[in-house]
């Protein structure tokens, strides 16, 4: 069984803890094949949308959908199969990493892994490393730069060739060569395929078909870049343009 890939939320409602709603009222449609961004403060329920798609959480009303079918009536081992998440905390067992991106799955071959390497644009720095996919990672990964971990989640989400593909971007504490990197290593692994991207740092996400703006549980803006960029006094363009001013420093 295979998923297009169409999400759907309509009127989704959420709490962590009784009507502490962290998501209210919330709908949005992904298309198959789509990239949708989300944006917004901490806080204001980007996570929350990647926990009920993946379903860490249940939610308490409304109806989230996946190719038309309620997600609750979705096999859990198959939502999760189907669906792969490179999380801003990567975590990395002390282990090869080749093990570290296959998981112990025999069925992905070392061919395959450098392959993926490859084409997220690791296979350099891991043939620099002793021992290059043999090279044992420590405990939660000491010696690998934060760029260098997210780019072996990365890989491993794209030996799973997944279809829906959740990223939770964490560029903010990569150097600026990691983060080129890592940027067409997310052009690479959402190329094709249905992929929602929490994002931090909006140059990565200026190709989204989408941009939902969130705001304490609600989405205040949508569009693409150039779009929200047009509204007067909104949200994203003031996001924007602190970003850009900080980077011009």
């Amino acid at each position: 069984v295979n998923f297009r890939g169409e999400i759907q939320f309509q009127n989704v409602w959420f709490a962590y803890l009784d009507e502490d709603w962290v998501l209210k009222d919330l709908s949005f449609k992904v298309n198959p094949g789509e990239t949708v961004a989300f944006v917004g403060a901490t806080g204001a329920g980007k996570s929350s949308v990647i926990n009920l798609i993946s379903r860490f959480y249940e939610f308490q009303k409304g109806k989230i959908t996946i190719d038309q079918t309620d997600i609750r009536s979705i096999e859990l081992s198959l939502v999760r199969q189907k669906t792969a998440i490179v999380l801003q905390d990567v975590f990395l067992f002390s282990d090869t990493i080749l093990n570290n991106i296959t998981l112990g799955d025999p069925d992905i071959s070392k061919e395959k892994v450098i392959e993926a390497s490859k084409a997220v644009g690791a296979h350099d720095f891991i043939m620099t490393l002793p021992g290059d996919y043999d090279y044992h990672v420590g405990e939660r990964g000491g010696v690998l730069s934060v760029g260098q971990r997210q780019l072996l989640a990365f890989i491993r989400a794209y030996v799973y060739d997944p279809d829906i593909l959740i990223l939770d971007e964490a560029t903010s504490s990569v150097d600026s060569g990691s983060e080129i990197m890592i940027q067409k290593a997310t052009e690479k692994l959402t190329e094709g395929r249905t992929s929602i991207v929490i994002a931090h740092r909006l140059s990565t996400i200026q190709q989204a078909d989408q941009i939902n703006v969130m705001e304490a549980g609600e989405i205040v803006e949508t569009g693409k870049h150039e779009e929200l960029l047009q509204i007067k006094d909104g949200y994203y363009k003031h996001l924007y343009d602190m970003q850009f001013k900080e980077n011009e420093k």
